[in-house]
Formats: C-alpha cells, structure tokens, sequence
C-alpha cells in the first residue's frame, strides 16, 4: 500500500471520528443521540475527506517524499581538482 492511500485512509478515517464524536457531544443524554444520523454523517465526511485528498493531495506525503528523495541523492562534495591542493 503506497504513502497516498495510506495516509489518506488514516486522515479519513480521523474524519469519521471527529464527526462522530461532534455528533454525539451535541446530544444531552447518550439516549437521545440518533445513531442513523451519526453513521452517515460520518460515513459522509469520511467520503468527503478521501475526495479531498486526491483532489489537492496530502501535505505529509509530499513532505515525506520530498525528504525520502532527498535523501537518496548524493550530497554536493567539495572535490578537489588536480593541481588545486594544498601541498
């Protein structure tokens, strides 16, 4: 499973938390909450969450991947040519 689809699916599933604990936090009494309602507008905002990350991408991935890339490329050296060293 690549980076995207793993932290999409993370940052997704966060979303569906966080509206369902919004959801039931506005209910006085944990009887009164109407559960029909916290499941699709959580499912909702879990769908709307992953639409969203392929629409504008995930900061983190491209952080990681930017640091991952980095990474593997040879560091600039100082080389020293012939003829240039200090004897």
């Amino acid at each position: 499973m690549n980076n995207f689809i793993k932290a999409s699916l993370i940052r997704a599933l966060r979303t569906i938390a966080q509206t369902a604990v919004a959801m039931i936090g506005t209910a006085a009494v944990l009887s009164d909450v109407q559960w029909k309602v916290v499941v699709s507008a959580s499912l909702l905002s879990g769908i709307l969450s992953l639409l969203t990350s392929i629409a504008t991408g995930l900061p983190e991935v491209d952080y990681a991947e930017h640091i991952y890339m980095s990474a593997e490329e040879p560091e600039d050296s100082f080389v020293e040519e012939e003829g240039e060293a200090d004897d």
